[in-house]
């Protein structure tokens, strides 16, 4: 396949050689991984770290096929690339940031996340991030999906989920999460590290607690941002909607607003029949000033003039611009991933899509109509999600033991009050599974708590505190 790296790299592994003997830059103290070099401004994206962080990158070589399902091993290879700051003696070990998605590459993410960490976990750790199989160099490729696919929540275009899968192929099996999570114990023993601290950022949650549940003597500490539970989330997206009434309230609650906004989402999704679109609108207006344009023209809508609610969505098609090119974020995998870790209606990857169709229907069909306010039935059959999934062809992908705790180590799990794309329940859901968790709910924030230059520094100042105190276990 052409996306599938064919340079089959030397084994990554630590090497008892010196410096100059496997080419490391000069002020690497210990021994460092073959290839590794000081990274340059296009390995680590558009963002520079912050004064006085250096970032080394390499390459790390895992197999395409971890022999996670039985039957013969494919021997092929694939190339990701990590990013790791250059202080490997640091004194509270390697703290691995996991980016969301699926589909977004983590080494280019590295200036970013760095700028956004608090000086003092820079200096008592050692950041690493990697590239998950499937992005970057390894992108999954899926043309149609790619260009005309804004938004996880808009409703795939009609054959786009089919054309992607045939575009991937069978090699699809090798992109659920179980594979990079045992990427993740490659990079683990590429850094010669013990155990790992570990934060997660929404899709980046469910990767560092199911690596947890499968290795937890291999975890120090869990940091959960935004979190999407690790048993797996539900495609009718359940938890959302009344959320959305919630957010909705409390923002008039505050402002003030001459009547009910989420009767008023309710009477426009009967009459113009677009749930999907008006769920993917708020999920992303929802930590933003312009929820009260939204709310105001909700209200013209629902009594007969729509003019501004076609106006802002209008206006918000037109924001989100052109597609992003596939090496920086992937939607072949955003796709391929969900769908195959996703235990829907129809139980798991291996069902067929029309048994799919045929389970998510009975699913919605034995609920009531108060379930889906202010939404209807059709936003939870015809959601980007659940619509997506419902096409995806039945697949073989390795098990993920579901119905397991996470293990008893420091954990401390992050919510956006206004969080609407990871609602508060799948936070509060992976908290009761959590035998030494922490809640935190941070006020005015969204998606993504520790995103200081949207929500501020409240985020990242608890997660501060939790990865510096004293007592800290590894």
């Amino acid at each position: 396949m052409h996306w599938l790296s064919r340079v089959a790299l030397a084994a990554a592994a630590l090497l008892g050689c010196g410096v100059a003997a496997c080419g490391g830059p000069s002020w690497i103290s210990t021994p460092a991984p073959a290839g590794m070099h000081e990274c340059d401004g296009d390995e680590l994206g558009s963002d520079d770290p912050p004064p006085g962080v250096r970032f080394v990158c390499t390459s790390l070589a895992v197999p395409l096929d971890h022999g996670l399902l039985p039957g013969p091993r494919d021997g092929r290879r694939l190339s990701l690339p990590v990013a790791m700051t250059d202080n490997a003696t640091a004194p509270k070990g390697v703290l691995v940031w996991l980016t969301g998605g699926p589909g977004g590459p983590g080494v280019l993410s590295a200036g970013e996340v760095s700028s956004q960490l608090d000086p003092a976990v820079l200096r008592d750790y050692r950041l690493v991030m990697f590239g998950q199989r499937g992005t970057g160099p390894t992108a999954l490729r899926c043309s149609r999906l790619q260009k005309e696919m804004v938004s996880a929540l808009q409703s795939p275009p009609t054959g786009a989920v089919e054309d992607c899968a045939r575009e991937i192929g069978p090699d699809r099996r090798f992109f659920s999460t179980a594979d990079t999570v045992a990427d993740l114990e490659r990079v683990r023993e590429l850094l010669g590290a013990d155990r790992l601290t570990l934060i997660g950022a929404s899709y980046g949650t469910l990767v560092a607690a199911r690596y947890a549940v499968v290795h937890p003597d291999r975890v120090s500490r869990l940091v959960l941002d935004s979190v999407v539970p690790h048993d797996g989330l539900d495609p009718l997206m359940l938890d959302l909607y009344p959320r959305a009434a919630d957010l909705l309230r409390q923002t008039c609650a505050r402002t003030g607003c001459p009547s009910d906004p989420a009767a008023d989402l309710a009477e426009v999704v009967r009459t113009h029949h677009n749930g999907p679109e008006l769920l993917s609108a708020l999920t992303s207006l929802s930590a933003k000033p312009r929820l009260t344009d939204l709310i105001a023209a909700l209200r013209e809508a629902s009594r007969g003039d729509p003019g501004k609610l076609d106006d802002l969505l209008a206006a918000r098609r037109k924001d989100q611009g052109s597609p992003p090119r596939v090496d920086e974020y992937s939607r072949g995998l955003n796709v391929t991933t969900s769908c195959q870790d996703m235990q829907g209606p129809w139980g798991g990857a291996s069902a067929t899509p029309a048994a799919r169709v045929e389970s998510a229907r009975a699913a919605v069909d034995a609920l009531p109509d108060q379930a889906f306010f202010p939404f209807d039935r059709a936003t939870a059959l015809e959601n980007g999600t659940s619509a997506t999934c419902q096409r995806w062809p039945e697949t073989a992908v390795a098990p993920f033991p579901v119905g397991r705790d996470l293990p008893p180590v420091p954990t401390l799990l992050l919510a956006g009050e206004r969080d609407l794309t990871t609602p508060l329940a799948w936070t509060q859901r992976e908290a009761a599974r959590a035998p030494n968790g922490r809640l935190a709910v941070v006020p005015g924030a969204g998606h993504i708590t520790q995103n200081t230059a949207d929500y501020g520094t409240t985020g990242r100042d608890i997660v501060t505190r939790f990865l510096t105190e004293t007592g800290q276990n590894g």
